[in-house]
């Protein structure tokens, strides 16, 4: 019997698919959900047969963790009142509005003993875990992250919105100070940026080239990253990749040679230098990121044990995020 009560705040677009993932979990039970909107939250509540809590301190005493899928200004109000509360909490990204607040809330999870995980769902993506399988020094990255208009999160901007995913992971990859910002923001449908680019060296040399777009007429979630004699271009929505690299000798060259007798997925590509450029496929074991989100989050708090995202590497995802964003606020300002 699972012992640990689950729930979601905010059943809207992102706290449905929560709703529908927590379901099915085999660690934990969900047990309630809360939404300002009540007759949304009974319609969810009776749809996977829990409790529709009418205030949030009786949401508090239905549950031993939670997601919180509710708009970016209201999340440090509500993860505060539930930390408080001894509550486990995962908070979809960005964990709040500002990096002042995010610390607090990084802070009062340790002083409490709780489990806070942030939403980074692509920490979760097979893709990733693929990716660091295969990393060394990574010298250039270029991430894609573009969508049509989404008609929801449009309080924030799209760096906010969808670079920070790139910028979370960026950081987790590169782990090195930032040296310098260069960016580019247009708003086209919203108050803050629809499309923006930006460019960030780091200490360590190595530079990440972001473009993200929420006025895209398709969806795109892809990541390029350069190192010493390879690079890997995968994709996260398809989650699949590939690594092109120089044969190390001609032995493996022969052998390259016999695999594509009976497999059309590696190829040599090319010759440079009398060497040869392979192209081969990256081996993903392709999953639900939401489903091994979750599951990961309900398995922490039951151990006690550190996320994979926590409140102090999301507070740094969010400080590069704002500085992006007021970069490019100040330069749509200029006459």
């Amino acid at each position: 019997m699972n012992s640990l009560r689950i729930g979601v705040i905010g059943v809207g677009h992102i706290g449905k698919i929560h709703a529908r993932v927590l379901s099915e979990l085999g660690n934990a039970k969900f047990t309630a959900v809360y939404d300002a909107n009540a007759e949304m939250a009974r319609e969810v509540a009776a749809k996977y047969g829990v409790k529709a809590a009418g205030t949030l301190e009786e949401y508090a005493t239905l549950v031993d963790a939670t997601s919180i899928a509710t708009p970016t200004p209201t999340h440090y109000e509500t993860a505060k009142f539930l930390l408080n509360a001894g509550k486990h909490c995962l908070i979809e990204k960005p964990i709040a509005e500002n990096t002042a607040h995010a610390s607090e809330l990084a802070a009062l999870a340790k002083q409490q003993q709780r489990v806070l995980q942030v939403g980074h769902i692509e920490r979760f993506n097979p893709v990733l875990s693929a990716l660091e399988a295969h990393l060394t020094r990574p010298r250039f990255i270029e991430a894609h992250r573009l969508s049509p208009y989404p008609n929801r999160s449009t309080e924030i901007g799209v760096v906010l919105d969808l670079m920070i995913h790139d910028i979370e992971i960026i950081l987790h990859l590169v782990r090195s100070p930032v040296k310098s910002i260069d960016a580019v923001g247009v708003p086209v449908l919203s108050r803050g940026e629809d499309i923006a680019n930006a460019r960030i060296r780091f200490e360590n040399g190595c530079v990440a080239n972001m473009t993200a777009s929420r006025i895209s007429p398709e969806k795109m979630r892809k990541i390029r990253v350069f190192q010493e004699n390879a690079y890997l271009s995968l994709d996260y929505q398809a989650q699949e990749g590939y690594m092109f690299r120089l044969a190390d000798s001609d032995a493996e060259t022969s052998s390259l040679f016999k695999k594509l007798l009976s497999a059309k997925d590696s190829a040599i590509i090319s010759e440079f230098a009398g060497r040869k450029i392979v192209r081969e496929p990256v081996d993903i074991e392709k999953g639900e990121p939401m489903k091994r989100e979750l599951e990961s989050f309900a398995a922490c708090c039951i151990a006690g044990a550190e996320p994979k995202v926590t409140g102090p590497q999301a507070t740094a995802a969010l400080a590069l995020a704002m500085e992006i964003t007021e970069m490019i606020a100040e330069s749509n300002a200029l006459p």
